[in-house]
């Protein structure tokens, strides 16, 4: 105050003259902090950028900006850490910072204008060529880089020509060139996949498709193309990720939203139907797979998948006839599903019919030579076909293969009494007889045994004398006789159980 008494300034200038000063001092030592804490971040970041630690570099770049906006440099580095960690979209705004604060800044031009160019954004690709090689005629990359933005508007032009003429292999060729040299552009990849779409090839079109979820911002029109590519080649699970993806970009997008709930519905039901197949509920899993045909009536790999599995279904649960019957129209719709043979030929054991068993299996097996369950089932098929040109059980006591013991007993007492010998009289009637009672018998002692029954259905006789230990020995009767031990009148004893 005594100063300011003496330069005669009041009292109220006075003080505010104090405060200035105070101020630019308190000023003076924030800058200088601040500089010492940015040049600290500056050198962090090399060292990490250096070291490959990215994310922290970056954190470093972040507080040099904040600390210093007109640092060209500053800009530069950060942009040179968004590229090394693959951001390119967000390197460019501080490319262009950098060039607004320093525009005879060659490297930062020569930079912006290879991920413009990348980008397929030729025009301005050019015009920083064109800028680089303005300051500096012998820049030997920015030569060759304006030579590659020349030929690739040369070659998207072309592409877009040969599109609408309908010509989508040459279109796709060009693109191949396109793709090349500008791998961040959507827009190509999006042609080249509506190409790929044209022709027939839908997995292409989403190796296309995919990477531009993420080069173009909001991209919800891809992920909707996307979650339908994958729906129509029947990969559900898949279609819904994407959908579902669109509607996280705007949960109230209608065309996003309409698939969203076809995808979601047939999606549960298939996996239900699964989970009952697990669980051997077969009925039942046969019903959810006829509502998946009434859901998506449209895309033919559903209803092939349905059948299909209807088809396996009938066999575990034995309806031999509606087996053959789903399996075939299966079969007709996919000639070369190996599986849908595989259960038809089981269909056709249920039903006895061993050569068309064997066929299917054979057949099966040609188009997948590396399944255990086909080759195994082919053997047993065969075993089968041999057992039954000598004697088949279940034909002899005239029983499906599914029948149950109280069946084949309740069979085997008619046939018994039909094929007594004491009720024919003549000796040739009685040979006969003889015989068709021994295989009945047989039959009854097979089937009613499990564990021999067991082996009869996989394919081996019990009572053939070559499958039993020492493979010589005489055969075992299942009744208390010797019809061979006389030439008298037969007084047959067997077991009613």
């Amino acid at each position: 105050m005594d100063s300011c008494r003496r330069t005669g300034l009041s009292g109220v200038l006075c003080s505010l003259s104090l405060l200035c000063v105070i101020l630019d001092i308190q000023l003076d030592g924030v800058l200088g902090a601040t500089h010492v804490e940015i040049e600290h971040h500056l050198e962090m970041g090399r060292k990490l950028l250096a070291a490959g630690q990215l994310a922290e570099a970056l954190s470093h770049y972040h507080s040099a900006v904040e600390g210093d906006s007109k640092n060209y440099l500053t800009y530069y580095k950060r942009a040179a850490v968004f590229l090394a960690m693959g951001k390119s979209k967000s390197a460019l705004p501080d490319l262009t910072k950098a060039i607004q604060l320093k525009p005879d800044f060659l490297a930062a031009r020569l930079q912006r204008g290879n991920i413009l160019l990348k980008q397929g954004n030729t025009q301005q690709a050019r015009e920083d060529f064109e800028a680089v090689l303005q300051r500096s005629p012998d820049h030997e990359e920015a030569h060759d880089q304006l030579t590659r933005a020349n030929e690739l508007e040369e070659l998207q032009e072309e592409a877009h020509a040969t599109y609408h003429q309908g010509d989508y292999s040459t279109t796709i060729s060009v693109l191949e060139r396109v793709v090349e040299i500008s791998p961040w552009d959507p827009e190509s990849r999006e042609l080249r996949a509506e190409c790929y779409i044209r022709m027939g090839d839908p997995q292409k079109a989403i190796q296309d498709l995919t990477p531009t979820t993420r080069l173009r911002n909001d991209n919800r029109a891809a992920f909707l193309k996307l979650s339908m590519l994958h729906y129509s080649l029947g990969e559900h699970h898949e279609s819904l990720n994407h959908i579902r993806e669109c509607l996280r970009l705007d949960q109230d997008d209608k065309e996003c939203f309409s698939h969203y709930k076809q995808v979601k519905k047939l999606s549960k039901q298939l996996d239900v139907a699964e989970e009952l197949i697990q669980m051997e509920r077969y009925q039942e899993a046969i019903d959810k797979y006829e509502s998946v045909m009434k859901t998506e009536p449209n895309v033919p790999y559903y209803t092939n998948l349905a059948k299909e599995r209807i088809c396996f279904c009938l066999v575990k649960i034995k309806l031999a006839l509606e087996a053959i019957d789903m399996c075939s129209e299966a079969h007709q719709r996919d000639p070369r599903n190996a599986n849908v043979l595989r259960d038809r030929a089981e269909a056709y054991i249920l039903n006895q019919e061993y050569e068309k068993a064997v066929e299917d299996y054979q057949e099966a097996k040609e188009f997948d030579s590396d399944s255990v369950d086909i080759k195994e089932g082919l053997e047993r098929a065969q075993k089968l076909l041999k057992i039954s040109l000598k004697r088949d059980y279940y034909k002899i006591l005239g029983v499906n293969r599914n029948a149950n013991k109280q069946e084949i007993i309740k069979a085997y007492r008619k046939l018994a009494q039909q094929w007594h010998p004491d009720n024919f009289q003549s000796e040739t009637e009685k040979k006969e007889a003889e015989k068709k009672f021994i295989d009945i018998a047989s039959a009854k002692e097979v089937l009613t045994d499990p564990e021999m029954r067991q082996k009869f259905d996989a394919g081996e006789d019990p009572l053939d004398p070559e499958n039993q230990q020492g493979g010589g020995g005489g055969q075992g009767w299942p009744f208390h006789f010797d019809p061979f031990q006389s030439g008298g009148s037969f007084h047959f004893k067997f077991h009613q159980n």
